[in-house]
């Protein structure tokens, strides 16, 4: 019977640590990544997409997380229907071949307590490849309309296009894209 009790007790402090992260669900009405990208030299173009969702789970004490983020690829905004239309097309996202791109990552980088950075994998026009965001601003508090826990940061990135098979036009539309994305999400 001892032996039963104590194999309890080991599996329950291994397990321990994996119930110490926090969840946190990410707010699509305040998570918005935007892109931009030169445009045949003359001027640097940005559109953003308006449908995102994601999990993210953090533990401060352990310096640890993962994150996982969906975005729905048709909801590319660049602000005209015609150009919307042509960015979901063949040339770029093909969006009716590849309905969604990915970020997915199990490793956080700390600096006194907080995050900055999350390496992990992007998933665009189904090629994968390893994508570091920076995070910046990290804050946790109370929001004050809604009095909901919630994590905000700044992210960003930059990745080239043709390494995910995004090569027309390259280079008079620029290969270099960065990545801009105001992060929201709240407690689970």
């Amino acid at each position: 019977m001892n032996k039963t009790i104590i194999a309890s007790l080991i599996a329950v402090t291994l397990a321990a640590p994996a119930f110490a992260a926090d969840s946190y669900s990410i707010d699509p009405r305040h998570t918005f990544p935007v892109f931009e990208v030169n445009h045949l030299g003359f001027s640097t173009q940005r559109g953003r997409f308006n449908q995102v969702s994601g999990k993210i789970a953090l533990d401060t004490a352990a310096k640890k997380g993962s994150v996982e983020v969906s975005i729905a690829t048709d909801s590319i905004d660049m602000g005209l229907d015609d150009w919307d239309k042509h960015m979901k097309s063949e040339d770029f996202f093909n969006v009716a071949q590849h309905p969604t791109m990915t970020f997915k990552a199990d490793k956080f980088v700390f600096n006194s307590g907080k995050p900055v950075a999350a390496e992990g994998a992007l998933t665009l026009l189904g090629v994968t490849k390893p994508v570091r965001l920076t995070i910046a601003n990290f804050t946790c508090g109370i929001n004050p309309l809604n009095r909901k826990e919630l994590c905000a940061a700044d992210v960003s990135a930059t990745i080239k296009r043709s390494e995910f098979g995004m090569s027309k036009y390259v280079p008079a539309v620029g290969d270099e894209i960065r990545i801009a994305i105001p992060v929201e999400a709240y407690k689970d």
